[in-house]
């Protein structure tokens, strides 16, 4: 499967997929208007090692719910992600047994080398 969780509204997954020329050969899905479901948030974290690699602790509502205050477990990390699409690190890139997640230049770059 080569599937890539984003939001089309983020200028940093548009330049991702344009940069790494995911737009033809890789379902998208604008996590905004296509909600994750459990099952895909599941095999993402099962993919991923857990919940907490695909939370993004850079996202506004983080701040603004003061969750840095908290001790979070997986299945908060789990719940959060899915309430709200903020909270998910985009993209989220799998290719076939692969997953890569988040914007970071490293992580652009081994997705770029494994393409």
């Amino acid at each position: 499967m080569k599937k890539v969780y984003y939001l089309k509204t983020c200028s940093t997954c548009v330049r991702i997929l344009k940069e790494l020329n995911l737009l033809s050969e890789f379902i998208l899905q604008d996590i905004k208007t296509e909600p994750i479901s459990t099952e895909q948030l599941e095999q993402m974290a099962q993919m991923a090692g857990s919940y907490e690699a695909l939370f993004s602790k850079r996202a506004k509502l983080y701040k603004d719910m003061d969750l840095k205050n908290r001790t979070l477990e997986e299945h908060d990390y789990k719940h959060y992600i899915l309430e709200h699409y903020t909270f998910l690190s985009r993209p989220v890139i799998i290719m076939d047994d692969a997953i890569f997640i988040g914007n970071s230049k490293k992580v652009v770059e081994a997705a770029k080398a494994s393409l």
